[in-house]
């Protein structure tokens, strides 16, 4: 599935499209996390990317890869929780096309005033998954606009996995790499990219209690909701119970079964951790990360693991309304 869809000449080419766009972002170092894991963490902060989050990888790939093939596109429209409407609202703005951006009511609304900053039109949905994709639709056949989804989308893949080439140039001898899953676009196009740089790596996905990835990677099946539900997290950029037709086969291929299930307060203490340890400002779904490679859990696995990968996959967070207080 991995090598028809996308493949690491894929993501390549979608580097070699947004590089001169988007930030290389930094790896960070802590000897705190160090000597708590007894491993080297290694921490890739796409909390400082453009927009604040991975997400303007993908988003910008599929929206230039879009002009390439049709200059003359009307617009584009998609659904988001806010990352991925940013991160498109802002490539839209260097491509040069209008944009509409459909948010659930829940979005924080510090995504929603950004989204409306880079310049597209917001509208609202209701609270359940298959609200978006009405709205989202509506609008694409009202405008004409192409849909550009937030993960289950080749383009939007290949650029999400533009950050393990960026990470693997950095630290080339990594062992693993834990990444939050929501929709599956960041984890499966890191997995692809990483598996192919590097065929021992293990990938490990981290994710909200309630998601049950490891049971279903383990099954091989998608054993979720339908129509899928949100799950009841503060990281709002990981809510989606599971990710996509496309994506799901290729992390089924190429992750790890064993995975990170974290439940809010052990959020609140990764994210707690990069504050104050890092300085480093996360949002929840990082904090997920962060809390994996600290947990127990990670200090039990294979010694072997030396160099161990976190990706900060987002600092979108409302500091008026930080999720300790």
């Amino acid at each position: 599935m991995s090598s028809e869809l996308v493949n690491i000449k894929k993501i390549k080419n979608a580097y070699n499209r947004i590089s001169k766009y988007v930030h290389k972002t930094p790896v960070f170092t802590s000897s705190a996390a160090d000597k708590m894991t007894g491993r080297k963490c290694f921490f890739k902060a796409e909390n400082l990317q453009k927009t604040g989050s991975f997400k303007v990888r993908g988003a910008l790939n599929a929206i230039l890869a879009l002009k390439e093939k049709n200059p003359n596109v009307s617009g584009v429209v998609t659904h988001s929780s806010g990352n991925h409407g940013q991160a498109v609202a802002w490539a839209t703005s260097v491509a040069g096309f209008p944009c509409s951006v459909v948010v659930p009511e829940y979005a924080p609304e510090v995504k929603k005033t950004a989204i409306r900053g880079y310049g597209a039109e917001l509208a609202e949905c209701g609270s359940l998954p298959t609200d978006r994709n009405v709205v989202c639709d509506k609008i694409s056949t009202e405008k004409g606009y192409v849909i550009i989804p937030p993960y289950d989308h080749e383009d939007v893949i290949a650029g999400q996995g533009t950050v393990a080439l960026e990470l693997l140039d950095q630290v080339p001898d990594l062992d693993a790499i834990l990444v939050s899953v929501s929709g599956g676009g960041l984890s499966s196009g890191i997995a692809i990219a990483a598996k192919a740089i590097k065929p021992n790596i293990k990938i490990f996905l981290v994710e909200p209690e309630g998601k049950h990835m490891e049971k279903c990677l383990r099954e091989g099946k998608r054993l979720w909701s339908d129509p899928p539900k949100y799950l009841d997290t503060i990281a709002d950029g990981i809510r989606l119970e599971q990710p996509g037709q496309l994506t799901f086969p290729i992390l089924t291929q190429l992750v790890e079964k064993e995975v990170f299930s974290l439940n809010n307060d052990e959020m609140i203490e990764g994210m707690k951790f990069a504050f104050q340890r890092m300085k480093l400002v996360i949002e929840a779904a990082a904090g997920a990360a962060v809390a994996a490679i600290l947990s127990d859990k990670m200090k039990k696995m294979d010694p072997s693991l030396k160099h161990v990968a976190v990706i900060l996959c987002g600092g979108n967070i409302d500091i008026d309304h930080l999720p300790w207080y």
